[in-house]
């Protein structure tokens, strides 16, 4: 958790980030960090109230459609049951460690 917690702390760009909102009540939130030659999708966090009805995907859908050529990467946490979501939308392992998965999609 501490980890997790240090990580957003770090990278947290308010400039990148978006706020999901349903009926007007904000129930979690994402960031696209773009760089020159790639983005990174980052901090997809939703109320554990509204886990489970598609509103990640429905965001991550939101992103790809960009019209944007550069690869979109991420990293989640090992184990996480995200990773079967960014897996389906076409992300592959680039590489992993003990604690997480990089993944990309071009």
């Amino acid at each position: 958790d501490e980890r997790v917690r240090r990580r957003f702390l770090d990278a947290y760009r308010p400039e990148h980030t978006s706020v999901i909102e349903v009926e007007g009540a904000a129930v979690g939130l994402f960031a696209v960090r773009p760089e020159p030659d790639e983005r990174w999708f980052e901090h997809l966090y939703v109320d554990r109230d509204h886990q489970g009805r598609g509103l990640g995907g429905g965001v991550l859908e939101h992103v790809l459609r960009a019209d944007d050529p550069r690869p979109l990467r991420l990293n989640v946490l090992q184990g996480s049951a995200a990773r079967r979501l960014y897996e389906r939308r076409g992300f592959v392992v680039e590489r992993e460690d003990d604690v997480d998965v990089w993944m990309v999609r071009s």
